[in-house]
């Protein structure tokens, strides 16, 4: 089988680090769909906007190395503890191919790139290239009482974050709060712990550089 893009993602990230490693968890975080014009069909989308969430499948499109190994380290367990794979939602996979629920604000079927749909929560770099698209159905895809591994034993700790007001005057306030809680997340690899290590990364056309001492988050 072969696959084409659809359509292309765009959001504040332009590279791969800081994104949320997960969808849904910065609800603020705004997104774009465009359409290849080859699908700008507006009848494709009749219907769609009576849904509250989609599912994405798009493509790991920054990861320029195959896949090796059978195993790989989730931040969630520290970065140090191997787990297979398939047990996982890591990037390194034979496919790259990554599942994404993102919630529909809104669908515009009539503008300059043709239809355009936008969503909130979603976890994808700018310009992700998206294969399908496939409305989210509560009945068959929501199962709250599933058991979910090692995610159930091991609580995500988030960072408190300190944005001076020079940076926070270059967002706007929905911008500023997907900034705050991507970086409450905390994207450095974990098994960093430099206190003194200033990290870089892009958002909304800015360059944001941090330092983490602890549990406190500082933009400089």
């Amino acid at each position: 089988m072969e696959i084409t893009p659809i359509a292309t993602f765009h959001s504040p990230f332009n590279d791969k680090f800081g994104i949320p490693r997960q969808s849904g968890i910065v609800s603020a975080l705004e997104g774009t769909i465009v359409f290849e014009p080859q699908f700008r069909n507006p009848d494709s989308l009749r219907g769609l906007e009576e849904f509250d969430f989609l599912w994405l499948i798009w493509e790991f499109s920054a990861n320029k190395h195959a896949a090796t190994s059978p195993t790989v380290r989730p931040p969630r367990l520290g970065g140090n503890t191997r787990i297979g794979v398939y047990a996982t939602r890591s990037p390194y996979r034979h496919n790259a191919l990554g599942l994404s629920a993102v919630k529909l604000a809104k669908v515009e079927l009539d503008t300059p790139q043709g239809p355009v749909i936008h969503v909130n929560g979603a976890d994808l770099m700018d310009g992700t290239p998206i294969y399908d698209i496939k409305p989210y159905i509560a009945y068959a895809d929501a199962h709250p009482d599933a058991r979910c591994g090692f995610v159930d034993t091991n609580d995500w700790q988030s960072l408190e974050v300190d944005i001076p007001q020079d940076v926070a005057q270059l967002f706007s306030p929905q911008q500023l709060d997907a900034l705050r809680h991507s970086l409450a997340l905390d994207p450095r690899p974990h098994y960093h712990n430099d206190p003194a290590k200033v990290y870089g990364m892009h958002f909304a056309g800015h360059d944001i550089h941090f330092t983490v001492d602890g549990k406190k988050l500082k933009v400089k």
